[in-house]
């Protein structure tokens, strides 16, 4: 019986036909937990929490002397403050703060008596350079999304978050069977008519760059008996096996044969030159791909056909570097003095690639795993302003970018379950948030610059949200206001309530108080209600200290730093801390016209109507969960 190939395919419809497959049989990962020490490179399995804060505890951010910030007041050029040795305590960097101290002064800035006593000539103000409690990462946030690669900095954000173990997604096993009477293993003299077998060893290699777990068998010889028990060995303890050669038509050619006696054979010969002979095939949800003997027909077959298979297993892809122009959504100031590498974050809004800069500091592990590029700015470059175009080395793939969801406003952490819930509906999706307080976020989406934003701004005249902010800073319109949640506002304060805090008007009486940043609807909140009570704002110690995030105020109080501080009781309760209710607020999402009809917007509103979204909130608390994802007004 003369042979002929089953099929021609074109390349897409033969991969199309391959994948689905695949999918509908269940080929893909299960979970396993692996030390984070080991896991560079893993993709997780489900999301990562912090454990604990980092740091978690009151660090020296410099050499120096740690004082009482008060100690200082006063100190000038002309008038120097004089302290005693029982004043201060020298530290270094990363010492812990001692009790009673709220202040560094770095060692350039002291001048040291031959008494033991110091001078200083400038005031110190209160918290300088101190890291505070969870200022690169706080107990409970969101480190790792699922099926996210683990990176470096990564491992060394869990770790400094207190998690030692990662749920990941196993590696697929992938078997290679080299078979024919004449090839012979790797040898420095074979002799006339061996055929050194090296294809294995391509293989192998680009598997493990695909993540893969290589697993080669010893030669077969071209008899169909035993390349049908290899074959079936191999798929009883593999996720996916590469049958290589005996793909084609020759008289000892019996891959096709016994791929189809053992499983099913999808497709047998594809339109590509080199490759045509290939056979794809399965056995269950194992995967079988017969391939061709010559080399670059095989690497073109993985290429295109296995690569993608193992892509649609991790649903991820590896990065690539490369360097893109992007419009800078803030300035970035730099000393002259040297060479800079920023983190930004990037997404393409509205046509226009946009670049967030992220935390600078040196501890900032996060930051560098959140960076989807890097920005130089040269030295002897003060900086760049808002709206310039910059050079931005990428960390990972351009064509994600257009993919990436721009979130610029107000932080809750519901825009981390969003992120998490809107890539697991769509793998190729991600979601970048940036936290600058709502005022922040209106003036992105004004200047063209992110897709949502998160608001929560109270009309002080008649107690609504939003609605007002939004005429004002858009009277052409050209926005939608999306109902998201309602959530509780109120004072967290240390678990068990030790002070016996009733509530607002207990703040000006000595209390310890942590605040958030102007422009923040948090902030402007907590100033209205201060005003409306008559509570003087001068008088509640630490009102000017700011943090950026909800879970950022609940940490320093769980961290004893703060008494008090304005938040929502999700992040209360990731902290354990008590919480004096004050009002529920309306927290929306400003979506711009141009970008409310882009497939990720859409998602997202999908991701918000959903069960998975609601049973998340439900589980943090504080939530009113009614219309969300609703559009509650057009402008």
């Amino acid at each position: 019986m003369a042979f002929e190939y089953l099929t021609n395919l074109p390349l897409e419809e033969a991969r199309a036909r391959f994948l689905a497959a695949l999918d509908e049989r269940g080929f893909g990962p299960e979970s396993e937990t692996v030390a984070v020490a080991d896991a560079c490179g893993r993709i997780t399995a489900r999301a990562v929490y912090a454990h604990i804060s980092a740091p978690h505890y009151l660090a020296s951010a410099m050499d120096g002397i740690a004082l009482h910030a008060e100690r200082t007041f006063g100190a000038t050029e002309t008038t120097p403050v004089v302290l005693r040795k029982e004043d201060f305590t020298v530290v270094d960097t990363g010492d812990p703060i001692p009790e009673g101290c709220d202040a560094v002064v770095m060692v350039e800035d002291v001048i040291y008596q031959d008494d033991g006593t110091v001078r200083l000539y400038a005031p110190a103000a209160p918290w300088q350079h101190i890291r505070q409690i969870g200022e690169d990462i706080c107990a409970g946030e969101m480190i790792l999304a699922s099926r996210m690669t683990v990176s470096p900095s990564a491992i060394g954000a869990m770790l400094a978050a207190g998690v030692l173990e990662v749920d990941v997604l196993r590696r697929p096993r992938v078997g290679i069977i080299p078979t024919g009477d004449e090839i012979i293993p790797p040898t420095a003299d074979p002799k006339p008519g061996d055929i050194v077998e090296f294809n294995s060893s391509i293989f192998s290699a680009m598997l493990r760059q695909w993540d893969a777990e290589p697993v080669t068998y010893p030669i077969v010889p071209d008899r169909k008996e035993l390349i049908s028990a290899a074959l079936s060995k191999a798929l009883d303890e593999c996720d996916a096996v590469l049958l290589n050669a005996g793909s084609s038509a020759g008289r000892e050619d019996y891959s096709a044969q016994v791929i189809g006696e053992l499983g099913t054979v999808l497709c047998h010969g594809v339109a590509i030159r080199p490759g045509k002979p290939a056979i794809l095939g399965c056995r269950g949800k194992k995967a079988v791909l017969g391939v061709p003997g010559y080399p670059v027909s095989g690497i073109l077959v993985l290429n295109e056909l296995l690569k993608p298979l193992l892509e649609q297993w991790y649903r991820s892809a590896p990065d690539r570097g490369e360097t893109v122009q992007a419009t800078l959504a803030r300035a970035v100031v730099s000393g002259l003095k040297y060479q800079e590498f920023v983190r930004v974050r990037l997404g393409k809004v509205n046509g226009k690639l946009v670049a967030s800069p992220l935390s600078r500091g040196s501890g900032m592990v996060s930051s560098f795993m959140k960076a989807d590029g890097m920005l130089t700015v040269p030295q002897g470059v003060e900086g760049y302003a808002a709206g310039d175009a910059v050079t931005v080395q990428l960390l990972r793939r351009e064509d994600t970018l257009d993919n990436t969801l721009v979130a610029i406003g107000s932080h809750d952490p519901l825009l981390d379950e969003c992120a998490d819930l809107l890539h697991i509906a769509d793998p190729a999706m991600f979601m970048s948030s940036t936290h600058v307080g709502s005022m922040g976020g209106l003036m992105a989406v004004r200047r063209g610059e992110a897709h949502v934003a998160g608001t929560h701004l109270l009309n002080e005249e008649d107690g609504t949200y939003n609605v007002a902010s939004i005429r004002k800073y858009f009277p052409r319109g050209g926005v939608s206001l999306v109902e998201c949640v309602g959530r509780t506002q109120g004072l967290m304060i240390a678990a068990g309530n030790p002070l016996g805090i009733k509530g607002l008007e207990d703040l000006p009486g000595g209390l310890r108080y942590v605040n958030r940043q102007k422009g923040s609807g948090t902030r402007i909140l907590i100033d209205y209600l201060c005003k409306t009570r008559g509570l003087d704002t001068k008088k509640i110690s630490g009102y000017d200290r700011e943090e950026f995030t909800h879970t950022s105020v609940a940490a320093q109080i769980a961290g004893g730093t703060a008494d008090a501080g304005m938040g929502i009781y999700s992040a209360a309760q990731i902290y354990g801390l008590d919480f004096l209710p004050v009002c529920m607020e309306q927290y929306d999402l400003l979506i711009p016209d141009y970008a409310m009809d882009t497939p990720m917007v859409q998602r997202l509103l999908e991701v918000l109507r959903s069960d998975a979204f609601r049973e998340r909130l439900e589980a943090l608390g504080g939530y009113r969960l009614e219309n969300p994802g609703t559009v509650r007004q057009h402008f």
